[in-house]
């Protein structure tokens, strides 16, 4: 590591000529004026800021060994451990071959504790080579601790290891007991309580046994370290200067930790919005970033950073002015120098689908004028909110990558829905039969592989006793779907009635993944038939990738589709949100409090703030009820967002494109062309006609 004490001369300055007046006070804040909060405003440089402090407090003498930054990604700390590094680098005059201090102590705060416990773990009774369980393996840890118990067996059975190992995270991460997460978070899992207690207790013991610890247990023996005095004193003591970045985003452990480091906050700069605080569903608080300044004596000082270098002042007034309705924020307006663009649009259509081909429309369009695809965003709430554009998009051949949530065909809670529908179709289909088995509780893999060869008729199979109950059930909603009183999209609906308490009962995030069948039922009332809609589907399924995006679709050139959450950070020239209106923005599932609802205005702040020069909100005023759309084309009308109410009005452009027609729409039933037995039986033989002398200049010329 270079010396730098030699190098640097009392009088030597910073090169801080590159930052704005309120990105100098956070780089040049004096080390020992107690705790800074900085406020970083969307599109406010951020990074180069944190980054530009890191190297000032360097220069001004701080030793980089002494140093902790945390933040909540390795992507996050790496860069901004470069970036310090290399305007050190400039500072420095150092020549190029030689190598500017490096800052030891960068990373996310799992790999931070990881280090420190594997030079404190003799002190809390751990093996220093103790290993560090994936979440997999956490995972099967668990259910192994949950068939030890006999817990597994019980008459009323515990949640999976999946949704046990949820809760358990949650418990941790958020300080709070296992009745009030259950009561709160996982009601269907009320009445379990005593049995998770007990299992949580008997994974906490498996795990000291092996010596294995997972990524929740690296925060909570970190923060147990942190509670004997001494200890506290000696591992705070380590660092100077401890800086945090995306401080909305830390859980309840996470800022006792931080406390604990720096309890009277000398040296302590902590960076985040607390309009970008959207991680609630992870154990995040935004009251830890609003409380911050008060939990020391004297308060914290704040520093707001409002000059956005990403969009146009028309985006930021609008995007203020959702914000500003806020109930809980520190006050900031988002201001620019950037040359006045065009209004925000508040595009208003039928009803999803006319929102997909208008946003196809719009996109293609912006293509045409040289905004190349992959400069350009749609932005959803849910991942299933996409799911009617990302087939227009493959009806048209648009390619496109998504990120948040998985691909929409490969998700486990869609492809059980579409299994059923399969097998109700093709009863001699062993695979969707295989898995719609699967999910009956009791039938083990030879009641299956019994069920598949089995050649009467399906009310004639004798399950096990056990699960007479769920097999029942299962028979009469095959029966229905077979039967002459089946009905499109109706049988959708009867679908998901059976299907729900296995969802329930198989997946911690049930309600989202509820919500995602209901987009699916959306789909379903677009297409004639059930056979059409899942045949439709699997021979041109919507193609996207997950959060670890893979090689781009198609083309070099690809349109961006993300959740919400995933493109926090990003930024695109062009940006579309799709269903901006009450029930998908703010959605239905997360009304249940103030706090949550306050959440979701941020969530669309932070969808808003990613355009740099045009932003499209899109409103469908109709969402067609699937079981009445036979009977008379009856819909719900949907109403804009409460977080756009008319005083927000005068910052949009409101705009009611004319109906597009459906391209894909037939006016009447087609009628057969050929008889397809006949067809099939003779199709080896020669076509009628076609010897005869002439047949090809006949067919050449009429």
């Amino acid at each position: 590591m270079v010396s730098i004490a030699p190098v640097l001369a009392p009088t030597h300055c910073f090169a801080l000529d590159a930052l704005n007046p309120q990105q100098l006070q956070v780089a040049a804040h004096p080390a020992g004026d107690g705790p800074l909060l900085v406020i970083a405003g969307a599109g406010t440089g951020k990074t180069l800021t944190l980054a530009s402090r890191l190297a000032h407090l360097v220069l001004q003498g701080a030793d980089p060994q002494r140093v902790l930054l945390m933040t909540f990604s390795r992507r996050a700390a790496g860069e901004m451990a470069r970036r310090a590094a290399r305007l050190l680098h400039q500072s420095l005059h150092l020549p190029s071959s030689t190598a500017p201090p490096t800052l030891p102590w960068c990373g996310t705060f799992h790999s931070v504790a990881a280090r420190l416990l594997r030079e404190e773990a003799p002190r809390i009774g751990l093996d220093p080579g103790f290993t560090v369980l994936d979440r997999s393996d956490a995972q099967d840890l668990m259910a192994h601790t949950r068939q030890a118990l006999g817990l597994a067996d019980s008459e009323h059975r515990l949640p999976l290891a999946p949704t046990c190992l949820a809760i358990h995270s949650r418990c941790i991460n958020t300080r709070q007991p296992v009745a009030e997460v259950v009561k709160s978070t996982f009601p269907w899992c009320l009445g379990h309580e005593a049995d998770l207690a007990r299992l949580f207790a008997g994974f906490g013991e498996a795990k000291l046994q092996q010596q294995s610890l997972d990524f929740d247990d690296l925060l909570l023996a970190w923060w147990h370290l942190m509670q004997t005095p001494a200890m506290a004193t000696r591992i705070g003591g380590r660092f100077d200067h401890v800086l945090v970045d995306e401080v909305q985003d830390i859980n309840r452990l996470q800022a006792d930790i931080l406390l604990a480091l720096k309890p009277d906050g000398q040296g302590l700069t902590a960076v985040g919005d607390d309009a970008q605080s959207i991680y609630a569903f992870r154990g995040a608080d935004v009251q830890h970033i609003l409380q911050f300044p008060q939990r020391f004596d004297p308060p914290a000082r704040i520093v707001t950073l409002t000059q956005n270098y990403r969009s146009t002042p028309q985006i930021l007034n609008a995007s203020n002015a959702v914000i500003e309705i806020a109930a809980q924020r520190f006050p900031k307006q988002l201001w620019s120098t950037r040359a006045a663009g065009i209004q925000p649009r508040l595009v208003t259509v039928d009803d999803e689908a006319a929102q997909a081909r208008g946003v196809a429309d719009a996109v293609l369009a912006q293509r045409e004028t040289g905004l190349v695809l992959k400069r350009q965003a749609v932005l959803f709430r849910t991942g299933t909110h996409s799911a009617p554009l990302e087939l227009e998009l493959t009806r048209r051949g648009v390619p496109f990558v998504k990120y948040g949530g998985l691909k929409f065909m490969e998700a486990a809670h869609v492809k059980d829905v579409l299994s059923v529908l399969r097998w109700a179709d093709n009863p001699a289909a062993r695979l969707p039969a295989m898995r719609v088995a699967r999910l009956v509780p009791g039938l083990g893999p030879a009641s299956v592989r019994r069920l598949l060869d089995h050649k009467g008729a399906l009310a004639d199979f004798k399950p096990p006793a056990a699960t007479a109950l769920p097999w029942r059930a299962l028979l009469d909603l095959m029966q229905q779907l077979r039967g002459p009183a089946a009905s499109w999209p109706g049988d959708m609906q009867h679908v998901l009635d059976w299907y729900q308490p296995h969802l329930e009962r198989l997946h911690d995030d049930a309600r989202v993944r509820l919500a995602d069948l209901a987009q699916l039922q959306q789909v379903a009332t677009g297409h004639r038939s059930r056979e059409r809609f899942v045949t439709e589907l699997t021979l041109d399924p919507p193609e996207a990738s997950s959060d670890e995006s893979g090689v781009p679709l198609r083309d070099e050139d690809y349109l961006i589709l993300s959740t919400l959450h995933s493109a926090k950070g990003q930024e695109w020239n062009a940006v579309h949100i799709l269903n901006v209106v009450d029930g998908c923005m703010p959605a239905d599932m997360a009304t249940g409090s103030a706090a949550e609802i306050e959440e979701e205005r941020r969530l669309l702040y932070v969808g808003m703030t990613r355009a740099r020069g045009e932003l499209s909100l899109w409103m469908p005023q109709r969402f067609h009820v699937t079981q009445q759309r036979a009977l008379g084309g009856r819909h719900l009308y949907a109403l804009r967002s409460r977080f756009i109410p008319p005083e927000l009005l005068l910052h949009f452009e409101q705009v009611s494109p004319q109906a597009v027609a459906d391209p894909t729409a037939q006016t009447g039933p087609a009628e057969p062309l050929l008889d397809l037995a006949a067809s099939l039986r003779s199709a080896w033989l020669p076509h009628p006609g076609s010897m005869a002398p002439g047949a090809a200049d006949r067919g050449q010329n009429g």
